[in-house]
């Protein structure tokens, strides 16, 4: 999504989670995962180290802010969705135990109704975090949304709740419909994260077992 914004064309190289390829190995030898931009040869590892590069090196709009408060301010909740946020829904999906599930339930909604408060100290009142323009917060959770809308299909678990977090469901909607968004993370990709749910689930049982 970020390449799309800056108008920087790119290869996109899918990976399968249960069977990883070589290049994906190689390029990230500490963590084994994705994602990974190889840029003049050279493999830039983890989403938010991926998005700062971008951000830094490739010309166009700013995705993080330019004042060094509200930087900050974006990093942390960037860090928050992913570290908190995104760790929690990965547990629900993944929990074999059905308390062991509900306690990453509760965790996940927890860290989703900070997000609600989040949105409206970032946006002050505008469309997205970043303001009247999408920006580094709105990528970070955006990229999300397709994850959420699959575990709701499968469990029927709806994370952002319009009664619950009324802001955030607004925003996802706004989000959804954006260029960004519809550039980056197409109708299909849904389908594809109820595959790798279940691939996950498969995975972490056989490693209970």
């Amino acid at each position: 999504m970020a390449l799309n914004m800056k108008g920087v064309s790119y290869e996109y190289v899918d990976e399968d989670p249960s069977n990883k390829s070589e290049l994906l190995l190689k390029s990230n030898p500490v963590h084994k995962k994705v994602p990974v931009l190889i840029h003049n040869g050279k493999p830039i590892c983890e989403s938010l180290v991926i998005l700062q590069y971008v951000d830094e090196l490739f010309a166009g709009r700013s995705i993080l802010p330019t004042d060094p408060y509200e930087r900050a301010t974006a990093r942390f909740w960037a860090a928050y969705a992913g570290d908190k946020l995104f760790a929690a829904w990965y547990g629900v999906v993944t929990a074999q135990a059905e308390e062991d599930r509900a306690e990453k339930v509760k965790e996940t909604l927890a860290a989703i109704e900070h997000m609600e408060v989040a949105f409206a100290e970032c946006s002050g009142g505008s469309a997205f975090f970043g303001g009247d323009s999408i920006g580094y917060v709105d990528v970070v959770l955006g990229a999300f949304l397709f994850w959420f809308e699959a575990v709701r299909r499968v469990d029927a678990l709806e994370i952002i709740n319009a009664s619950k977090t009324p802001l955030l469901a607004e925003w996802a909607e706004r989000f959804g419909g954006s260029l960004e968004a519809e550039e980056a993370v197409p109708v299909t990709k849904v389908d594809l994260a109820v595959q790798y749910i279940n691939k996950f689930r498969a995975l972490a049982g056989a490693a209970a077992n």
